[in-house]
């Protein structure tokens, strides 16, 4: 098996995505993020289209794990995705997850999907997730951003 590496265009919004992840500083996305974006949350059933969409969601998942550390990454054969293995905590519960990013041919973020496990650091996640976010169901349905 050969190891493959990512576009450099990919790699230079990964590094902005690490460095921007450090500061919260999630407004700071846009130029890294395709306009189609979709982002699919381990806890929602519907995908969330749209840049305000992801910000608003990386901004607050990011402020409710503790701990958070990614650890380990593998990239596919085509050099334009990557996963992103990580740790973190909600209320007490550990949780392990993987991040999945899709890159278009610019390097810009196409898709953002997370999967976490086990169920009880899932069940966690949601929970704290749900009060956060209730105020902002149009954004994450793909309609304008609030003001907050």
């Amino acid at each position: 098996m050969q190891v493959q590496q990512l576009s450099s265009a990919a790699q230079h919004t990964l590094a902005a995505w690490h460095e921007i992840l450090e500061r919260n500083a999630m407004e700071e996305l846009d130029p890294w993020l395709a306009d189609d974006i979709v982002f699919r949350s381990p806890v929602a059933h519907t995908p969330y289209p749209g840049k305000a969409a992801i910000k608003l969601v990386l901004k607050t998942v990011n402020t409710v794990f503790e701990n958070f550390t990614y650890y380990r990454s593998f990239v596919s054969e085509d050099g334009n995705s990557v996963v992103l293995e990580f740790s973190a905590e909600v209320n007490g519960r550990q949780l392990k997850g993987i991040d999945m990013l899709r890159f278009d041919a610019q390097g810009r973020i196409l898709e953002f999907e997370v999967m976490v496990r086990p169920l009880n650091g899932l069940q966690a996640l949601a929970e704290e997730m749900g009060k956060r976010m209730a105020p902002f169901a149009a954004v994450l349905k793909g309609g304008a951003a609030q003001d907050g």
